[in-house]
């Protein structure tokens, strides 16, 4: 929620409270000075800067002077002017000194007589206390005295407000001396006018301050701009939206009529699947020692994909597990995925989300231009002929659901059709591919589009590639976006059935590792021993790529996939850590998710809306004990509640849409009544918190009115009670304020009094309310029935939005421990940048597949230049990845990811013994 509302709103209720001027401090007329002052500067800076730009395009200005003044720079000043003029006006008031002030009456009348401070000189805080007040005086009378009298400027003396008399004894006459308020004022607008007269004219500013453009580049270059993690709950977001309808769009247009897929095969100019050179890239297969990263669900926030992409890009890590130490080099390529940006797929996305933290990790080529489209892949750099020459690391992408949204539209044309990811080379032509690997290694990407599995082509072209290409010892690795062993088990369900056709009955216990992203956690499952047949040995999840965390505990019990039993080995988080981080929906829901506001107190007014206005509601205190007024608060929200269901209309269809959403959001993994039971319960807390609240604020403006705070004068309290103060305290001899209210055509009152009103909602919610009770809604016009809804749901907003957003945060942290359900809601809620990771593989010479999964606890949120980047000479045809320091930021306050980067999880993957039926490395 917004600062400033809440200040509003405070504001607009405080100074109809009792009076605090027997503590030196008027509210009412402070905030009205200051209203008055404020409207009257941007009035006046706004006439000087259109005369300032007339004279500039007559010529008699400057050229510089064509440049607009920024109108926060005005409001901001404004907002200074009138504040200082607030400040003088409470120490000093608008007095214009004729003779020797004595004490301030209105602060100082329990000081009789200053012989009182002479008869009790022995008491020090009180001379100490006179003292001061006698600095003051003289600090009023003499440094900030008004300018002088307007006798001294005659051609000013219709133009300026005077100053109220103030003297000793009775004073005769009107005062004649200029207000010292008007003084202080016109000196700060003229120095603003001074000063942007010479800075316009010159070129030149006073103190030399950077334009903002200006700032907002220097300040780029000291830290990266990333973007902050997507706010799922935001309700407010157009990203959102976009997402909903291009979601839409593709279920129903793309996937099954208008398919991407499809369109790639049918550009294929190779008949034969499995010699395709646009899916298959046989580049690496005569390495001896091969090193590759996998990484999925990358572009969330800015800096948890920097902290992996960081990693990524060292030549080196050098880590620890337990007693042994590991030095592992960057891999020769990477795999990512899918899932590159959130929350949808467009060209902001996937520059400022995905594209941005690689190429602060490890640049692109000096010559590399980001609006360049590939049209004939590989574009290999300069003085590289052949693929198998390069020497840096490459990328191959596959896309996830949320890449999808759009038919694949972004990720064909910047993944596809893009030979650079930061300083990783790209020489990916289609959406799915498979990379042959020395050892007779395989990895297989595949395409799932939106519904969890392969087309018919790309299962022809795996197909084909398991019956001609792989030998029979050979060993695959399945790189898929859904982990759907553990979705199918989760949602009791059966997906992926192409996927599940071509491991089972054309790979036949060759696919040692399938490995996945999308559920953004780290988990591994390994095969039990026994005499089934072993379709997958090792079932890896890696979503840790940048995006928020997924819970871990509520897949605990998985054990089964394709008739085989499976063992959990590691987790990141753990269970019990998974668990207890769940609880921040009760803690911090409302900090993450702030925005949830907007759409949670609106929900609760419609459940209220039809209660409005309790005229009865003062008799619950009539009780004597709390028990009795507790037991008539309950049958007053009870018999609210009936009133509302059986005569409203706006509050019943609102609570009625209300359950059916509540009953929808539940997952259908539960059974219906089940579903039911939780949807009513979660409603129910609702409707009786927005019940209580009401009654609350109800029962606030009825003691108010009772007790004369509220509803004693009508609408534009604030306005007329500032005029009569006005005109007593700010004489107006000349008649300065009627002759603006003639020239501005009566607009100069207008807005001060419209502006006045927006502090008046409880006195004109008071009134409204009032009228109501004795007389009815019926008699209200309606403009002001509007008035006093809209008066009313101002404050009720403010009451219901911390109350709504622990009530929903507390029904998903009981979902998510308690049935397991809402992982994906619950999670994605807290935003949690931190437990991020990557699995590196080692290819060894012998032919095993060692995997270690790297991770970080803690993602930093400040980053600054790395000196070390910073100081190493680059040669302008370098390429990055051959520099020692290629990453551009690293942590400027917590640890840096470098250095806290550990092994999760460790493990190696032994390869079948070759026979002669294996296919050698077709170079």
């Amino acid at each position: 929620m917004d600062f400033r509302y809440i200040a509003w709103i405070f504001m607009a209720a405080i100074y109809h409270l009792p009076s605090f001027q027997s503590m030196g401090v008027d509210l009412r007329m402070n905030l009205s000075l200051f209203l008055t002052i404020y409207l009257s500067s941007v009035l006046f800076l706004i006439v000087f800067h259109i005369i300032f730009l007339g004279l500039w395009y007559v010529g008699l200005a400057s050229r510089v002077a064509g440049r607009r003044p920024e109108i926060l720079t005005i409001i901001q000043n404004c907002a200074v002017i009138s504040v200082a003029c607030c400040v003088f006006y409470s120490h000093c008031g608008n007095r214009a000194f004729q003779s020797e002030s004595s004490l301030d009456r209105r602060s100082f009348g329990w000081f009789p007589t200053f012989t009182f401070w002479q008869k009790h000189d022995q008491n020090t805080w009180i001379s100490k206390f006179l003292r001061m007040h006698q600095w003051k005086e003289q600090v009023c009378s003499s440094w900030f005295a008004p300018v002088g009298s307007a006798s001294d400027y005659p051609f000013f003396s219709k133009w300026v407000i005077y100053g109220e008399l103030a003297c000793n004894g009775s004073c005769t006459g009107s005062s004649h001396e200029i207000s010292p308020i008007y003084s202080l004022w016109a000196t700060f607008i003229g120095l603003y006018i001074a000063n942007y007269v010479v800075e316009c004219s010159t070129g030149w500013a006073l103190t030399h301050p950077l334009t903002i453009s200006e700032y907002e580049k220097i300040k780029k270059q000291m830290k990266p701009d990333f973007l902050d993690m997507v706010p799922w709950y935001s309700g407010t977001s157009t990203d959102l939206f976009k997402t909903v309808f291009d979601l839409m769009v593709s279920v129903t247009l793309f996937v099954g009529r208008f398919d991407m897929r499809m369109m790639q095969a049918a550009m294929n100019k190779v008949p034969d699947e499995s010699k395709n050179g646009d899916l298959l890239y046989d580049h690496f297969c005569m390495k001896e020692d091969l090193w590759f990263d996998f990484m999925a669900d990358t572009g969330d926030g800015g800096n948890s994909t920097y902290a992996v992409t960081r990693l990524l890009a060292q030549p080196w890590i050098r880590v620890k597990n337990g007693g042994s130490k590991h030095a592992l080099p960057r891999g020769d390529f990477l795999l990512i995925g899918g899932d590159l940006a959130y929350p949808n797929p467009s060209a902001f996305t996937y520059e400022k989300r995905f594209f941005l933290p690689f190429e602060y990790a490890l640049q692109p080529p000096t010559w590399y231009k980001p609006e360049h489209i590939a049209v004939n892949k590989p574009e290999l750099p300069f003085g590289v002929v052949k693929l198998e020459q390069y020497d840096g690391p490459q990328c191959f992408v596959i896309p996830g659901n949320h890449d999808w949204f759009d038919g694949l539209h972004t990720f064909m044309r910047y993944i596809c059709h893009k030979s650079w990811l930061g300083g990783w080379f790209m020489p990916q032509k289609k959406s799915y591919f498979a990379l042959q690997l020395p050892k007779g290694w395989w990895v297989f990407g595949f395409d799932q589009a939106l519904h969890g599995d392969i087309d018919v082509y790309q299962f022809k072209f795996f197909a084909e590639l398991c019956q001609h290409k792989v030998g029979d010892n050979d060993s695959i690795v399945v790189m898929t976006h859904e982990p759907t062993w553990l979705l199918d088990w989760y949602w009791n369900d059966s997906t992926g059935k192409n996927v599940s056709h071509l491991i089972r009955d054309y790979m036949k216990g060759r696919c040692k590792l399938r490995m996945a992203g999308d559920l953004h956690h780290y988990m591994r499952h390994s095969c039990v021993p026994s005499d089934q047949p072993v379709c997958v040995e090792h079932l890896l999840v890696n979503g840790c790529g940048g995006a928020f965390l997924h819970p871990t505990h509520v897949f605990r019990n998985f054990n089964k996939f394709y008739e085989n039993s499976y063992e959990c080995k590691a987790t990141y988080p753990s269970y019990e850590d998974s668990s207890r981080i769940a609880l921040g929906n009760i803690l911090k829901f409302r900090k993450k998710n702030w925005q949830f506001d907007v759409i949670g107190g609106f929900i609760y007014f419609v459940i209220v809306f039809s209660m409005f206005p309790q005229c009865g509601v003062f008799q619950i205190l009539h009780d004597d004990s709390w028990s009795g007024r507790c037991k008539s608060f309950a049958n007053a929200m009870w018999r609210a509640f009936i009133y509302m269901i059986e005569h409203s209309y706006v509050s019943s269809a609102g609570t009625l849409l209300l359950v059916l959403l509540s009953y929808s959001f539940i997952p259908t993994k539960l059974s219906w009544k089940r579903r039911a039971v939780i949807g009513i319960l979660h409603i129910s807390a609702h409707i009786a918190a927005a019940i209580i609240l009401m009654m609350l604020l109800e029962m606030a403006i009825d003691i108010c009115i009772r007790n004369h705070l509220l509803a004693t004068s009508g609408y534009h309290t604030l306005y007329d009670w500032y005029r009569s103060m006005e005109s007593e305290h700010f004489p107006d001899p000349t008649g300065l304020r009627a002759r603006m209210e003639k020239w501005t055509f009566g607009l100069y009152p207008a807005c001060i009094k419209y502006l006045m009103s927006a502090f008046d909602i409880p006195e004109v919610m008071a009134v409204t309310r009032k009228t109501i009770c004795k007389k009815g809604i019926q008699y209200l016009s309606r403009g002001a029935s509007v008035i006093y809804y809209a008066s009313t749901f101002l404050y009720f907003w403010v009451l219901s939005t911390p109350v709504v957003s622990l009530i929903f945060g507390c029904y998903l942290y009981i979902c998510i421990n308690w049935f397991h359900i809402h992982f994906d809601e619950a999670f994605s809620s807290l935003r949690i940048a931190n437990y991020k990771a990557f699995t590196r593989f080692h290819l060894t010479k012998n032919g095993d597949l060692e995997v270690f999964t790297l991770a970080v606890d803690k993602v930093p949120k400040e980053w600054k230049l790395d000196p070390d980047w910073d100081a190493e000479p680059k040669q302008p045809l370098q390429l990055s990845y051959l520099r020692r320091f290629p990453s551009k930021w690293k942590a400027a306050s917590s640890v840096d990811p470098i250095n806290s980067v550990r092994i999760v999880d460790h493990f190696v993957i032994h390869r079948t013994p070759t026979s002669p039926k294996s296919a050698p490395c077709s170079r």
